[in-house]
């Protein structure tokens, strides 16, 4: 575990989202970071395809959800 650096209004704006995010300022620190890491790993790729794929990844489906609805 380290210590990130990071200028005020980045962290006023960290502690803004965590808000609606109902995450802590360092899990969602650590979001945006990983996020924008798999953005820049995969530059063809939307923010919604890459989300959707790392919840396919973690076993999360949109699909598992509407058949136990149904």
């Amino acid at each position: 575990m380290g210590i990130v650096n990071i200028d005020d209004e980045l962290h006023d704006q960290l502690r803004r989202a965590t808000k609606v995010s109902c995450r802590s300022i360092n899990a969602q620190a650590a979001y945006w970071i990983r996020v924008g890491m798999l953005c820049e790993m995969n530059p063809t790729l939307s923010f919604n395809q890459i989300i959707t794929r790392e919840l396919g990844l973690a076993g999360v489906s949109a699909q598992s959800l509407t058949a136990h609805e149904a």
